[in-house]
């Protein structure tokens, strides 16, 4: 599998600058692998196609502001800053990337808020992530991150080209979301209700929470034909010893295991033991799934509609078969389903 298999054309009015109105009413494609059938319906409708004791596992990552506007000392030019990842809490080190990137040097000082109450200075100027900045902060590291959240702008994706509006803050997070360290949202699970949940577990169907912080990375752009020599960012991932053992007995059981996201079926696939089944998990991960890949863990996945040449379009692919995403995709547009992190949902079985 080459980069070029993963090309289409995709008309930029189908990207979501938008999510829908109601979590659980974006539509929903249904692909069954077996019976190489498509179906369309609602996400609510994902209700229907699990039964008692099936398990959903669950990215419970949470998005924290990490889009900052600050200003450089002297000149004053407006710089934006996004956090990507802390380095040190203690010396209050983190990897950012800038925009413009050009215009910032080792030893600039960058000032942030009206009163300019928090002040960094550029420490490295070389990494392959862009820029490492120390935060020059009097108060404790609590008051801190506060300062941080509060100056801070929910981090939505590039590609939406409006301003950010308050409902974004809520709407860009799953109803879920409980550890925070993400960048991103994983967005296959932002399409999940309260009520929609509810009604799931009163049909008996299981929950497994993991955690995997989602970084820019997943949306790195791949710039190699030959996807074996793609390297993958390293995200920061956690799997408890009460999701391995609900995971590991719906295996034994046969069960429905359901990835929602593209972000859970990385986890998963990179905690899986000689025998098959998932052990607990605790550190980085920067595992890539390309066709052709055999999945040890989940046999079906709720995931959104991918853009072009994507690392995900690539896992999904994988999952479901080349052949029949490219087929579903060509489907998808003439549907005019909705693209991207605000976009419809697509449930594979």
């Amino acid at each position: 599998m080459k980069l070029s298999n993963f090309n289409f054309e995709l008309p930029k009015e189908l990207l979501a600058e938008y999510p829908s109105e109601h979590r659980d009413e974006a539509r929903l494609m249904v692909l069954n692998r077996k019976d190489q059938t498509i179906e369309h319906k609602l996400f609510k409708d994902l209700i229907d196609y699990f039964n008692e004791d099936d398990v959903m596992v669950l990215n419970n990552t949470k998005v924290f502001p990490a889009r900052l506007y600050g200003n450089k000392e002297k000149t004053g030019a407006r710089i934006e800053v996004f956090l990507l990842r802390e380095l040190n809490s203690e010396t209050r080190l983190w990897d950012v990337l800038v925009d413009p990137a050009r215009k910032i040097r080792i030893g600039n000082k960058l000032y942030f808020g009206e009163d300019e109450s928090l002040v960094a200075e550029v420490i490295d100027n070389t990494t392959s992530r862009g820029r490492t900045l120390r935060f020059l902060y009097d108060g404790s590291y609590t008051e801190f991150r506060k300062k941080l959240k509060e100056l801070g702008e929910t981090p939505l994706p590039k590609y939406i080209k409006r301003e950010v509006e308050p409902d974004d803050a809520e709407r860009y997070q799953t109803i879920y979301a409980k550890e925070e360290g993400a960048v991103a949202a994983p967005t296959a699970g932002l399409h999940f209700s309260k009520h929609l949940l509810k009604k799931l577990e009163i049909k008996g169907v299981n929950f497994a929470e993991v955690t995997l912080h989602v970084g820019l990375g997943t949306f790195s752009p791949v710039e190699v034909e030959d996807l074996s020599k793609h390297k993958m960012d390293s995200e920061e991932a956690f799997i408890n010893a009460p999701a391995t053992s609900t995971i590991n007995k719906a295996i034994t059981e046969r069960r429905r295991i359901c990835a929602v996201g593209t972000t859970v079926m990385r986890v998963l696939e990179s905690a899986v033991s000689s025998g098959r089944t998932l052990n607990e998990f605790g550190g980085w991960t920067n595992k890539f799934i390309f066709p052709p890949y055999d999945f040890s863990i989940a046999n079906s996945m709720v995931t959104n509609f991918h853009t072009p040449k994507s690392t995900l379009l690539m896992m999904v692919s994988a999952f479901a078969g080349h052949d029949f995403i490219m087929k579903a995709y060509e489907e998808a547009i003439k549907e005019k389903y909705k693209f991207y992190s605000y976009g419809d949902a697509m449930l594979i079985i």
